[in-house]
């Protein structure tokens, strides 16, 4: 069967070689597995962050609008002070006249 020298250097070769085939096979195989999960974890992460964008809208919108109605508000406040304010005055200066 190995009669000669160069039949165990093609021996050793094909063995080298069919080794190196298979490690390869295995790395290939790793590396799609983990480019999956990398992919998965991206695609989780891009989700996230979509939804914590699309929170971030919501409270923006929210504070635009409690921002808007306490303008209103502080307006209001202001007139009812005044309102207040100039009730007062006559009171007191209709009270200064009865006397």
């Amino acid at each position: 069967m190995l009669t000669t020298s160069s039949d165990i250097l093609n021996l050793a070769l094909a063995t080298c070689v069919t080794l190196l085939t298979i490690f390869l096979c295995w790395a290939i195989y790793y590396f799609i597995a983990s480019a999956q999960k990398i992919h998965n974890i991206v695609r989780r992460l891009e989700t996230g962050v979509i939804k914590a964008e699309e929170v971030v809208d919501i409270v923006r919108g929210k504070l635009k609008n409690s921002g808007a109605y306490l303008m209103v508000l502080g307006e209001v406040a202001r007139k009812a002070l005044e309102f207040v304010k100039e009730r007062n005055t006559k009171k007191t200066t209709a009270n200064k006249k009865n006397k």
